[in-house]
């Protein structure tokens, strides 16, 4: 039996600290989440006004568990709509928002 270790996969105990040990780093991540979650709720309203404009069929009956599948998909399409770069909202807000956390920083 050959085990072998890929050295690129051990972690040395230099790497291994937390690299986000700086408070206004972690800051900016929650900033930065906090901004995608707001996106990812107006994307959702979106989808629900978007869905409302559609009429329904007499094809299928829709019951409850259909009304709950169908908002729990457009809840996760909106958050992989906005986990990336989404559609510009919560960029905009982050960016105005951290301009705002570090200049009041600043006068302090």
């Amino acid at each position: 039996m050959n085990i072998s270790i890929d050295p690129r996969t051990v972690i040395s105990p230099s790497n291994a600290k937390d690299k986000s040990s700086d408070p206004d780093d972690s800051k900016l991540k929650a900033l930065r989440k906090s901004c995608r979650e707001f996106e990812a709720i107006y994307i959702n309203e979106m989808y629900k006004t978007m869905r409302k404009t559609v009429p329904e069929s007499s094809l299928f009956e829709s019951d409850m568990a259909d009304t709950v599948y169908q908002e729990m998909l457009d809840m996760e399409m909106a958050r992989q709509t906005a986990s990336g770069d989404g559609i510009g909202i919560g960029k905009a807000m982050f960016e105005q928002l951290k301009k705002q956390h570090f200049t009041d920083d600043d006068k302090k």
